[in-house]
């Protein structure tokens, strides 16, 4: 069986359409955990009332991307996990799949799917990731806002996971450990990734199924929130993911040109809030606490 787990954050329209595609459309055994991290208990209640056969947690704090789908494994029974963003959908069956693939090495320790835009059903957003620059601590998804042509058709191991779709497995996460919680929002799981590959796992992309997401409902591009976690969370990845000589670098990188530039462009623009989130971010990833790894 597959435990799917996803995150509800006032996102109640896009958590049912979720759940109603996986009912619809999904014939592999599963269960569903939603853990609720809304502020009130309200679309708890509702989504308990609309989906009885449904494991629904009312999280007492919003514990963030991570948090929140560590604290929904504790309450699956599955074999294998999937951990999925409230903003995608299905149109076809997809957990067998991935399951294949996992079951197809013992070396593989978790794999996503292609996914596509949901308002562009035809267009990819990822087809795996390039390697992290460990300098400019910056990479890429592979094929995103590409046609499908099937010019990525073919399943391979990728340097990341995708955090919208993943899937893995209950001896995985007992072997290599669950997400950091550290971060709140963003580079959970280019972490994660990490911390698998050092625990001796791949990290595979399967083209054969795909899911479609609503990129960033729940956090809009563009707004001082979404920029203080990305600049709090590029900063502590690469605090906890470097070490000697290449975090030096790196760190030296954000602090003397990354951070300037930024301080610099958000003031010569006037946006006052933009500049603000991005200097507390700044200040917050280079002072919050993290548990060291060795890369």
């Amino acid at each position: 069986m597959v435990s799917i787990i996803t995150i509800n954050y006032n996102g109640y329209k896009d958590t049912c359409e979720l759940i109603n595609s996986i009912r619809k459309y999904e014939t592999y055994p599963y269960e569903i955990i939603v853990v609720d991290n809304s502020p009130t208990k309200e679309e708890a209640l509702r989504l308990e009332n609309d989906y009885p056969d449904a494991t629904i947690i009312s999280s007492e704090q919003n514990l963030g991307f991570a948090g929140g789908n560590n604290l929904g494994y504790e309450y699956s029974a599955g074999e294998y996990i999937l951990f999925i963003n409230n903003d995608v959908v299905i149109n076809g069956p997809f957990l067998e799949t991935l399951v294949n693939r996992m079951q197809s090495s013992p070396a593989i320790g978790a794999v996503s799917p292609k996914i596509k835009y949901e308002d562009h059903p035809n267009i990819i957003q990822y087809a795996g990731y390039t390697p992290m620059n460990p300098i400019r601590i910056s990479n890429r998804k592979i094929g995103t806002k590409q046609i499908d042509h099937g010019q990525y058709d073919q399943a391979t191991p990728t340097a990341f996971i995708h955090g919208a779709c993943v899937l893995t497995s209950r001896k995985v996460l007992e072997h290599a450990g669950l997400m950091t919680e550290i971060y709140f929002l963003f580079y959970e799981e280019l972490d994660w990734s990490l911390q698998l590959q050092r625990a001796g796992y791949q990290t595979w992309f399967e083209p054969a199924v795909s899911v479609f997401h609503k990129e960033s409902m729940t956090i809009k591009r563009g707004t001082p929130l979404r920029l203080y976690y990305l600049t709090r969370s590029r900063i502590m990845f690469t605090r906890r993911n470097y070490k000697a000589f290449i975090k030096m670098l790196a760190l030296s990188y954000l602090l003397f040109i990354v951070i300037p530039k930024n301080i610099l462009f958000y003031s010569i623009h006037n946006e006052k809030e933009m500049l603000i989130a991005f200097i507390k971010g700044s200040f917050r990833g280079l002072k919050d606490n993290i548990k060291e790894t060795h890369a």
